[in-house]
């Protein structure tokens, strides 16, 4: 069975269907002010941050700390997996 996971989170899920059908806790416009978002890169040993390059063991760790090289500002955004 395939798993799932949430960009902004890092939530793991059993389907698509049910990823884009809840609200996430760490959604850029705030918390569950939008939907988890699919993840389309592949599970992984490690992530690398796409701004900073910075290596996390999972992505639920990885975004759950503000980018010091964020585009909106330093720390003023989450990290964000690269592909």
């Amino acid at each position: 069975m395939a798993n799932f996971y949430c960009e902004y989170c890092g939530q793991k899920f059993s389907s698509v269907s049910i990823l884009t059908a809840s609200s996430c806790s760490r959604h850029p416009l705030g918390s569950n002010k939008g939907k988890h978002k699919l993840y389309e890169g592949g599970e992984k040993a490690k992530y690398t941050c796409k701004y900073c390059g910075q290596s996390f063991s999972s992505l639920s760790i990885m975004t759950a700390s503000g980018c010091s090289r964020h585009p909106n500002g330093s720390n003023k955004g989450k990290h964000s997996p690269a592909l």
